[in-house]
């Protein structure tokens, strides 16, 4: 059983798979104010752009951090 956690501001949602994480740590340094491992929850998705998010999770070593882009609503 995998251990996921999604973390969403609407527009993306980042997947943290707990599993295949190295600790790197490269997600900290490039966002610390998103990236906060002695918090709970540790992913403040609100913190930064979603553009800054996306290039940040793309730099994960591991495949720990994924995303993808959520479905527009309907507006109809």
């Amino acid at each position: 059983m995998s251990d996921t956690k999604n973390y969403t501001n609407g527009e993306v949602t980042i997947v943290w798979n707990a599993e295949k994480c190295i600790h790197s740590a490269i997600c900290v340094k490039g966002l610390p104010n998103v990236f906060k491992p002695k918090e709970k929850p540790w992913i403040k998705i609100d913190n930064a752009s979603t553009e800054a998010l996306i290039n940040q999770v793309k730099n994960c070593p591991s495949g720990a951090l994924s995303y993808f882009i959520n479905a527009d609503s309907d507006k109809t």
